[in-house]
């Protein structure tokens, strides 16, 4: 079976806010969208070193590329592919995109949070 599939890929959350609404109006439709929270995905997030912001792009750059060249040469590399993930699919979740599936590994967005009647402020005594 081959079909073409629509593919977003999305970094940082005010970017896949703005997806999500462009998704919302139907002014674009995609099969698959992966969201990474990091501003620039996990290469340029949290957890990495403070860099001197004049050789932050060119030290993302690099990393980027280290992690290009990492991927190329790794034995899997689609996750379908992976032994593991197909003794999953085997075992508890059916075909790929079959219903069990779909089940156990999508959820639905819930947009908001619960209404309270009264929200208690309490203050910070002074020491």
């Amino acid at each position: 079976l081959k079909q073409d599939l629509r593919v977003a890929v999305v970094n940082g959350l005010g970017n896949a806010k703005n997806l999500i609404k462009a998704m919302r109006d139907g002014k674009v439709s995609y099969d698959f969208v992966e969201v990474m929270a990091c501003p620039a995905g996990c290469v340029g997030g949290g957890g990495n070193p403070n860099m001197n912001p004049q050789e932050r792009e060119s030290i993302l750059q690099k990393r980027l590329e280290s992690i290009y060249k990492i991927d190329r040469n790794l034995p899997i590399r689609r996750s379908h592919e992976n032994p593991i993930i197909k003794r999953l699919y085997e075992r508890y979740l059916g075909d790929m995109g079959g219903p069990e599936a779909h089940k156990l590994l999508h959820n639905k967005q819930v947009y908001g949070l619960p209404q309270t009647d009264k929200v208690e402020k309490k203050k910070n005594p002074k020491h």
